[in-house]
This record gives structure tokens, C-alpha cells and sequence, in this order.
């Protein structure tokens, strides 16, 4: 029963429980029992919250006997990346930094998934800060991919990846800044979307990068996106960066296919990734034209600097919003300090891990005189000059087509030490962040050793219906989905 249970999509457990088929507080345990059994294996969860969910479920339940209308994520048990605040639960962000904080509120999206009576399992393991690509950086140790132990699941959002793909999860949310969804949902074999830039609110997400993250689903299938998306795309009075999404019935005309669109194939996005990669992303394209869409190559000039420019607005927009973790105010301190200086310096070295402790220097670097001009400065041009060259291919096309990584999911330890081969995991997911795009990724056949591959939808701001209808139609007639095993 537990098996049954936590593999079957989002859509199919709410009409379950819809039908009183099975019970909430049922739903639950099953998925409790699941990461009771598996997570000490994969690592996807850092703190996991059993007696809430069960409280939750148990709500649900009564509620539902008392014929209560719900939502359809009521009872639906749900992961939540560990940089997404959840109030008197510890939210870490995978740092030694925060192991002990637990923050006196609700990130907005909690609110709203509470709210509607989804039922939250835990936290998720991440990298440190949202910083690295293969979610090795956590210092509460790695998470594995389950779709081969032995391999990186992707990161940051590699635990709520993972979490979905090994069934530890109905759905999960995680945060991207320049792939951090997409690209472990494509190492990991699942459906994941960064939505368009303030679609989603980030009020009580710890931020890396201000101006490029996003919160976003990760799912076991397309449907299940959509409706998790209509749940949490709603405007934030408090947030600034939120805005009214002028469409938010995501699962509405998911069914109408892609006959007459046109998707463009940049011809860059497939100079830097493997042969298996590239060929598999080219039969989905192909797939797409017998479905009856025009596919046609197209160039976009400046992408080859988008990558380069996006780490660097990071790192220094990561080097200013980190600033506050100092020792002083909350947060790990260091003991034995003789002066304020101390604290700050022997805090902060102690409680970042090295590949955050990069990215601040890094991104100090960046904004200094003598530097910005050259560094910072320069990639806010190729920002302006990134979004042209999307807006130019959206006056004639209505999506764009790319692989999501350059690779599939490769060992856990083999790029240790290389941090410009990591770095270069996000190459084709970036540029997306940089113009603020929704983009959607999903699974589109596998290599030859039996790994995951991922492509990627990019679409026009504002336009993840069309992204759900487009990524739905292949999801249903390329019979390739989330695997059950």
C-alpha cells in the first residue's frame, strides 16, 4: 500500500482522497513510512516533521467528513526546500550557519499551501545557501540521486528533486537562481518550473540572488506542475517583486496540444553538451513537428556571455544579502572571541562552508572600486543585451527548445575540486534567470547507461499555460514521464 500510494501523481491522489477512497492521515503515513525506509540512504530530507503532518492529515480528514469544499492539494503530502521559512521549523539552508534557527514565520507560498491544507512532511536538503550545482555543498552531507546512488541528484533543489523522484514526496517546492530546479529535474527525471520572475512570491525565501531567484514545483508529472503552480501563483501585497499573474488557471486547456505553434532550436545552447544529450533533445523537437508544430534553428548572439554574467550578478548580489549573517544577531556564533571583530570574522569563517565563503569573496570582488565597472557593471549590459535577444525570438516564435544540462547526472565526488566544471552545469539554464523567463523542465528519454535526460521549454513572461500545453502534449504522446520504480 505504501508503494501504491507514493507513486501515483498529485492529481490522482487528490481524486483518491477526493472520493474517500483513502484517507489523508493514510496519504501520509504511507509517505512517512517511505522516508522512514529510504532517507538515511538518499539524504533528501534534513529535518522531517511527522507529528505536524500527521496533525495536518488528521485535520483534512475531519474536515472532509464535515463536507468541507478543500482545494486539491488538501491532504497532498508536500517536501519544502530548507531555504523557504517555515515557522518553529528549523529552515537551515544546508549551513551550519542557521543549524539551529527556526524562524517566527511562514514563507508566503507555506502560508497559501497550508492554507489549503497540503500536508508538510519536512525540509529538504539543498546546498549550502543555494550555492552549487550538484548539492554536495550541504554541510549536512550529500544527497544521492535515486535514480543511481551513486551519482548527484543536482542541485541546489537537489533534495526536493530527489525527494519526488524516489517517492519521499508528492510534490516539493525549491528555489532556482540559475537552474537550480531545472537542472536537478533533469539529472533526477522529474517535471520542475522556475516560473516567470515574480509570479511567485519570495517573501521568506533566504536569498542568494535577489534579482534572479524564484521559487518554483517540482513534480512527478506535467498536471501535477500546473496544479501546484495555480496554488502558489498568487500576488504578495508584502512583497514587491509580486505581481498578479494575469493567468493563473495553469491546468485550463492543457489538453489542446501544440498543433500550429512555432518553437525555435538556438543553435547555441547545443555547442557545450554531450552527443547523448543533444540527440535526445533533437528527437523530442522531432516529435514536436508530428504533433504539428513548426520547428525551426535560430541564433541567440549573447549567450555565450549570459552564463559568465549571471555568476557574477550572483555572487555579488550574494555577497550583500549574506552580509547579515555576522554572529550578532542570530544565527551560529563562534566561541571565545575577545572582540567584536572576532565574532565576525571567526562566525562567518566557521559557520560558511568553502564554496559559499568563494562566492562572498567572489562577489565582494565584483563590487569594488576598480572592479565593478569592469566585472558588474559589464554583466548588467549583457543582461539588457540577454533579454533582446529573447524578446527578438518571441516576436516569431512561441517557445524555445533547449536541453536543460550539458550532461546527464554524473558521479558524486568526480568534479570535487573543479569548480569552473560545476559551474558550467548551469550553462543552459542561466540565461532564463537573467531575463527573467519561465522555463519548464522535463524528462525526454535517457542515455545510454539508463540516466535521466532533461530538455527545456523557455517561454514569453507571464506565459506558463502555453509552457504546461506544449510540455503536456509530449509528456502524453512521447509516453515518457516519471518512472515508477
Amino acid at each position: 500500500m505504501m508503494d501504491e500510494i507514493t507513486s501515483i501523481s498529485v492529481s490522482k491522489l487528490s481524486s483518491l482522497l477526493a472520493k474517500k477512497e483513502i484517507s489523508a492521515v493514510e496519504a501520509a503515513n504511507a509517505y512517512l513510512e517511505k522516508i522512514q525506509s529510504l532517507n538515511s540512504e538518499i539524504g533528501a530530507y534534513i529535518s522531517i516533521t511527522a507529528e505536524t503532518a500527521l496533525k495536518q492529515a488528521s485535520e483534512v480528514d475531519r474536515l472532509r467528513a464535515a463536507g468541507e469544499k478543500l482545494s486539491p492539494l488538501a491532504g497532498i503530502p508536500a517536501g519544502i526546500k530548507d531555504n523557504i521559512c517555515t515557522k518553529g521549523i528549523p529552515t537551515t539552508c544546508a549551513s551550519r550557519m542557521l543549524e539551529n534557527f527556526k524562524p517566527p514565520y511562514n514563507a508566503f507560498v507555506v502560508d497559501l499551501l497550508e492554507g489549503q491544507h497540503a500536508v508538510i512532511l519536512g525540509k529538504l536538503n539543498m546546498d549550502e545557501f543555494a550555492m552549487g550545482s550538484s548539492n554536495e555543498t550541504s554541510y549536512f552531507g550529500p544527497v544521492k540521486n535515486p535514480r543511481d546512488t551513486s551519482r548527484v541528484p543536482g542541485g541546489s533543489s537537489g533534495g526536493s528533486a530527489a525527494a519526488v523522484a524516489a517517492g519521499l514526496a508528492a510534490f516539493a517546492l525549491g528555489s532556482d537562481t540559475s537552474g537550480s530546479i531545472r537542472q536537478p529535474a533533469a539529472f533526477c527525471g522529474v517535471v520542475g518550473l522556475k516560473p516567470t520572475y515574480g509570479t511567485v512570491s519570495r517573501r521568506g525565501l533566504v536569498a542568494l540572488a535577489s534579482s534572479l531567484d524564484q521559487i518554483g514545483p517540482l513534480t512527478k508529472d506535467v498536471k501535477d506542475c500546473a496544479m501546484v503552480m495555480e496554488s502558489i501563483a498568487v500576488q504578495d501585497k508584502w512583497d514587491a517583486t509580486s505581481v498578479c499573474h494575469p493567468n493563473p488557471e495553469f491546468t485550463k486547456g492543457i489538453e489542446n496540444g501544440v498543433q500550429g505553434l512555432k518553437i525555435a532550436l538556438p543553435k547555441e545552447f547545443f555547442a557545450a553538451v554531450s552527443d547523448e544529450v543533444k540527440n535526445a533533445v533533437l528527437a523530442a523537437a522531432k516529435q514536436y513537428e508530428k504533433l504539428g508544430a513548426k520547428v525551426e534553428e535560430v541564433s541567440i548572439p549573447h549567450l555565450k556571455a549570459a552564463h559568465s554574467a549571471c555568476f557574477v550578478i550572483s555572487a555579488a548580489e550574494a555577497s550583500s544579502n549574506l552580509g547579515k549573517f555576522d554572529g550578532i544577531k542570530f544565527g551560529y556564533r563562534a566561541q571565545n572571541c575577545s572582540s567584536v571583530d572576532d565574532i565576525y570574522k571567526l562566525s562567518r569563517s566557521q559557520g560558511f562552508g568553502k564554496e559559499v565563503k568563494r562566492r562572498i569573496l567572489l562577489g565582494t570582488m565584483f563590487l569594488s572600486t576598480g572592479y565593478y565597472e569592469k566585472y558588474y557593471s559589464k554583466s548588467l549590459q549583457i543582461r539588457t543585451l540577454i533579454c533582446n535577444d529573447f524578446k527578438n525570438i518571441f516576436e516569431r516564435y512561441d517557445l524555445i527548445l533547449t536541453p536543460t544540462t550539458p550532461t546527464t547526472a554524473y558521479k558524486l565526488g568526480e568534479k570535487q575540486g573543479d569548480s569552473l566544471d560545476i559551474f558550467m552545469g548551469d550553462i543552459c539554464t542561466s540565461s532564463v534567470n537573467m531575463a527573467g523567463l519561465p522555463a519548464l523542465s522535463l524528462p525526454c528519454g535517457a542515455d545510454s547507461q539508463g540516466l535521466p535526460v532533461g530538455m527545456q521549454l523557455i517561454g514569453k513572461a507571464f506565459d506558463e499555460q502555453l509552457l504546461f500545453r506544449a510540455a503536456y502534449a509530449y509528456e502524453q504522446n512521447a509516453n515518457i514521464g516519471q518512472r515508477k520504480d
